[in-house]
């Protein structure tokens, strides 16, 4: 049996996904040491308000107080923390971006990839922004770097979406995408099918901690705009912001017309959509579409997901997510370490 790679990881943000994910950590530390010779430990935790710690021996998280308040510091606690997880000598330095999605501009969680790469670490995220912003550049910085550069939990928490298409569709080629991709705007929606007020199915996500910290980025489709300008980046390399995916969110408003939808045999759907026209170009769309119920995706209810592919070679193959997490979150950051860990070891 070969020794095992030991991987020092610092978190970069430490909210409710970061959290999760130190526990998933403990929870999955034997069969990580059994079935992937991987020995993780967390020597890095850095949040934008509370400041930096950094211990090369190992953090125990559980002392960190909820909320993510660390003490240490300076003037920018991710790059400390960065710095100082390029100097150890473990086998894999990765870094774990987690910090909350910018839509402006996608910052600073694509300073933090960049400087993870530029550091030689190897970095993965759950934040949208960077691949929605930048992925092609990050992408040829992190293998010019002879890194690795991954987001599974970017879109559809830990269903592989992206690993689904790299690994197992060769020589295949992707025409577009539609699906719905965020839990809360879904949920929401068949909640007013319902009945259900509208603030108390949106107070439900945010108690659960799916909704956004600012609910408006899921409610006016900048969430789903995000998720479906990574898509098009990644799979059709697209190479475009979610600022120029043409979008409608949803609103009160709406509740009426997904109760009439229902009755008339239909479902009042949020569909992200993406497609390569004749001259190359690819063009994106968020808007609630009233869909028949024989479609896929008019079959979701509540938290569920699912993205739609379509193929050449194929033709159109359905992804679902019956239930999203935290837990399913931070298995997408668990799952990308397992990744770098086999790719490290078949150098």
């Amino acid at each position: 049996m070969s020794a095992a790679l030991r991987a020092d990881l610092a978190l970069v943000g430490f909210g409710n996904v970061a959290r999760r994910f130190s526990r998933l950590l403990e929870e999955r530390r034997q069969p990580l040491a059994r079935d992937y010779d991987l020995d993780c430990r967390i020597v890095g935790v850095a949040t934008r308000h509370h400041g930096a710690r950094y211990d090369p021996r190992g953090i125990d998280v559980g002392d960190l107080p909820d909320g993510g308040s660390v003490t240490g510091g300076g003037h920018s606690p991710a790059l400390h923390v960065i710095d100082r997880l390029a100097q150890s000598d473990a086998d894999l330095r990765v870094v774990v971006e987690t910090t909350t999605l910018d839509i402006a501009a996608g910052q600073p969680a694509i300073d933090h990839v960049r400087a993870g790469i530029s550091a030689g670490c190897h970095v993965i995220t759950a934040n949208k922004g960077p691949v929605a912003f930048a992925f092609a550049a990050l992408r040829d910085e992190a293998a010019a770097a002879g890194v690795n550069f991954l987001f599974e939990g970017a879109v559809m928490d830990g269903i592989p979406i992206f690993n689904l298409v790299r690994e197992t569709l060769p020589v295949v080629e992707l025409l577009g995408f539609r699906g719905v991709i965020n839990s809360t705007t879904n949920h929401i929606l068949t909640a007013l099918e319902l009945g259900e007020p509208f603030d108390a199915a949106l107070e439900r996500m945010q108690a659960e901690g799916i909704a956004e910290a600012d609910p408006s980025l899921d409610l006016d489709g900048w969430d789903a705009a995000a998720k479906a300008a990574a898509l098009a980046n990644v799979l059709l390399d697209a190479r475009m912001s979610p600022h120029a995916v043409r979008r409608t969110g949803i609103q009160k408003s709406d509740g009426e017309r997904a109760r009439l939808a229902r009755a008339g045999g239909k479902r009042l759907k949020l569909v992200a959509s993406a497609v390569r026209g004749p001259d190359g170009r690819v063009s994106a769309t968020v808007e609630p579409v009233e869909l028949p119920a024989s479609d896929l995706l008019a079959g979701l209810n509540g938290k569920a997901n699912a993205l739609v592919l379509s193929t050449d070679l194929l033709g159109e193959i359905g992804i679902c997510q019956l239930e999203g997490s935290l837990t399913h979150t931070a298995y997408a950051l668990l799952s990308d370490l397992v990744t770098i860990g086999k790719r490290q070891r078949t150098r």
